[in-house]
């Protein structure tokens, strides 16, 4: 299977017979201009074409779901051995996002989070991580967006899974997205709930990488409850390694706070936050809570959204309320698995 082999052995995957020169080709339509089939592959001979379209892929699209009139799309896609993951696209007037999962479930057991609450299955394969991006960019070129790029200029590892507990895999990933693929390592987000060795571990990388903290509580007492890694790696220690990627890379670090009403939307709250915020000289990125199947947790109305930005604000820090998108196709990672799960039945929908 294509994408589930390095670039560097595709040679082997191709077998005798073929000339050197197929898999500088094959690499070309693998990882430089993603084609959404083997038939696109003109200068490849049919009998080829034939035998790798069926495994071109690592997964299949089980459902496809659109929003925001055109300008969000979601993936839920079905790996061979049945795994289900999600992506999300975006597409904003400078820029074209794409939110890529790492797993197959989640072993964090975030209390508000979809994918947690189902579990973990298992880790994604570079190839699979990879494939994410190119079917995308493939997609684009035949769907181009609304007011958008036609190119996946931003990755961010925010899907299902937690980037940092599947490490080597990731990393490989990310080599292949920047050294094979041309993408700039300055457009790819890494999102973690704090896995502070790894974390660190991180910043002695090659790659000027964004990292996003997911911090979502100001405390240990909270966090503990919310993130249950915080007792593994209290806030002090999570912390203490992003600054230290923060100087390592000399790159911003972002706050992610997911917004529950009448549970980490408090004045106290906003100020811890704040405090952290300007200890690490980061950006904080407010993001409403995506209410999920198992959880009885809720957003803020959009008055006390902003009167916490604001709060946080007035506190010393740089704050973003982030654009909800995608609440009426099930946009938070983990809902749409969710519901294919409970309804047994693929979907498309716009």
């Amino acid at each position: 299977m294509p994408y589930l082999t390095a670039p560097e052995e595709l040679s082997a995957l191709l077998g005798e017979g073929e000339p050197a020169f197929r898999a500088a080709q094959l690499r070309a339509w693998l990882y430089e201009t993603p084609v959404l089939g083997t038939a696109e592959m003109t200068n490849l001979p049919l009998a080829l074409r034939e035998r790798l379209a069926d495994e071109l892929w690592p997964f299949s699209v089980q459902a496809e779901q659109f929003a925001d009139q055109g300008r969000t799309l979601k993936w839920l896609f079905r790996c061979r051995d049945g795994a289900a993951v999600e992506s999300v696209l975006m597409g904003y007037r400078t820029r074209t996002t794409l939110c890529i999962s790492s797993q197959a479930g989640c072993a964090m057991a975030c209390s508000f989070c979809a994918t947690g609450q189902f579990g973990f299955e298992r880790h994604l394969e570079p190839g699979e991580i990879v494939a994410q991006i190119a079917y995308a960019s493939a997609w684009l070129r035949r769907h181009p967006m609304p007011s958008a790029p036609t190119r996946v200029g931003n990755v961010v590892f925010m899907g299902m899974g937690e980037p940092l507990a599947n490490y080597d895999r990731v990393r490989e990933s990310i080599r292949r997205l920047v050294d094979v693929m041309g993408m700039s390592a300055r457009s790819i987000t890494v999102s973690t709930v704090g896995v502070a060795p790894a974390i660190r571990r991180l910043a002695t990388e090659p790659w000027p990488l964004r990292l996003a903290l997911s911090l979502h509580a100001a405390d240990d007492e909270l966090r503990d409850r919310l993130v249950p890694l915080n007792k593994r790696y209290p806030i002090d220690d999570i912390v203490a390694a992003a600054d230290e990627f923060r100087r390592s890379k000399g790159r911003r670090v972002s706050l992610e706070w997911a917004l529950i009403a009448g549970v980490n939307d408090t004045p106290e709250q906003a100020r811890g936050l704040a405090s952290i915020a300007a200890e690490l000289q980061a950006h904080v990125n407010i993001i409403p809570l995506n209410p999920t199947p198992l959880s009885a947790d809720t957003p803020p109305d959009a008055e006390s959204v902003q009167e916490f930005a604001d709060a946080v604000s007035r506190a010393g820090a740089n704050v973003t309320v982030r654009d909800t998108r995608g609440r009426d196709i099930d946009a938070a990672c983990g809902q749409l698995r969710a519901r294919s799960r409970s309804s047994g039945a693929p979907s498309t929908s716009r």
